[in-house]
């Protein structure tokens, strides 16, 4: 079951498991998006995201995480991150406005095997510069997915995502404390799978393999500021940010996007990378 580095490698059965999870989250997204209105609070989302994971018996990745660190474990089953806020903002009484974007990262796990996936919402009117920043992002993602195939290495990936984030006008900053990740019998595993690097580097990928590509980008500068509540990160400068991230895996025959609704068919092909279902 682990190939080199240690690196979990899944069976077609396994993958079948995890699509049913990343299936979970993909409807746990859209429903949470769904409820990005003006006047909802952060915790009126994860208490979407519950409703969802109740329903199709899953149970959470998220919640109770970190218990085993010595920091309080994570309360919700959503990481729900509004504007400047990057990652693992905490579900509570902050309400939605007009104009704000909200990142939401959200997992579920069937069977004992993870999904994991983040999508950027726009809540109501949004400015152009919201829009973009989202958009960028989103594509960045697509960027490094449409790399991953057997044989290619993490390199590959971290490179276009990079990439893809430079090819614009715009200098976003590429936020890297924070990585994508290997995925399966645990939500974070190896390898580590950076949004920044070199091509032709790092471990080499495999049939079999699910990795979560995880770019998250800022309107101004990279750097970070946890709060006191030990998860909530921040930009030290108030630089909106977003947060996008898949669950992917390398079958025999190509790719399948275990967190998007149609296996990620649509945003493949159209890349020509082959689609690699295992329905």
């Amino acid at each position: 079951m682990l190939g080199r580095n240690r690196i979990q490698i899944k069976t077609p059965e396994q993958i079948r498991v995890m699509r049913r999870a990343g299936l979970v989250v993909a409807e746990g997204l859209a429903a949470m998006g769904a409820a990005a209105v003006p006047g909802a609070t952060t915790a009126d989302l994860d208490q979407v995201g519950r409703e969802v994971l109740a329903r199709n018996k899953a149970t959470s990745n998220f919640l109770d995480y970190g218990a085993d660190w010595g920091i309080p474990p994570y309360p919700g089953v959503a990481c729900i991150s509004v504007n400047e806020v990057i990652v693992h903002g905490i579900p509570d009484s902050r309400e939605l406005h007009e104009g704000d974007i909200v990142s939401v990262d959200y997992g579920a796990i069937i069977d004992g095997w993870h999904g994991d996936g983040a999508r950027t919402f726009m809540v109501g009117e949004v400015t152009d510069e919201a829009k973009e920043l989202s958009e960028a992002t989103r594509e960045s993602m697509w960027a490094g997915i449409s790399t991953i195939a057997a044989g290619a290495r993490i390199g590959d990936v971290s490179a276009a995502v990079q990439m893809s984030l430079e090819s614009h006008e715009r200098d976003y900053g590429i936020v890297r404390e924070y990585t994508g990740h290997g995925i399966g019998t645990e939500m974070h595993m190896d390898p580590d799978v950076p949004n920044w690097g070199r091509a032709h580097r790092g471990p080499r990928i495999a049939t079999g393999m699910c990795l979560c590509v995880e770019p998250m980008a800022t309107l101004g500068s990279e750097d970070t500021a946890t709060l006191d509540d030990e998860w909530t990160v921040r930009t030290v400068d108030g630089s909106w940010a977003s947060h996008w991230e898949n669950t992917v895996a390398v079958t025999g025959s190509g790719l399948w996007v275990l967190t998007e609704p149609d296996g990620g068919k649509a945003e493949l092909e159209a890349r020509g990378v082959p689609f690699g279902p295992l329905d």
